[in-house]
């Protein structure tokens, strides 16, 4: 029996110049955490690349991971950069619960 990978999610820290942060959010199916974050990675640069030829980033990989847009401007920390399985509820929603709302 073929068992699908898991899901992960890539939250990535970016800032731009005038200071402002916010997140870049990556998901897709990998083998390991580490296998994510690359994965991420390129699917950044990807969109990065094509961005700045002119093109159409490109669409979702049959793995899951895609990029649905590129802000010029923006820098991504891949260094802070959290992996963790998608589970239900995905990830980063799980992070808030410790928050007392």
């Amino acid at each position: 029996m073929n068992v699908p990978l898991p899901y992960y999610e890539v939250d990535v820290p970016i800032r731009n110049t005038a200071g402002l942060s916010g997140v870049h959010v990556f998901t897709g199916r990998a083998d390991s955490r580490s296998a994510a974050a690359r994965i991420a990675h390129a699917v950044y640069d990807a969109a990065r690349a094509a961005q700045q030829a002119g093109g159409e980033i490109p669409r979702r990989r049959p793995d899951g991971w895609g990029a649905r847009g590129y802000r010029p401007g923006w820098e991504p920390d891949w260094q802070a950069a959290t992996v963790g399985r998608w589970n239900l509820p995905p990830y980063t929603w799980g992070r808030v619960s410790h928050l007392d709302l």
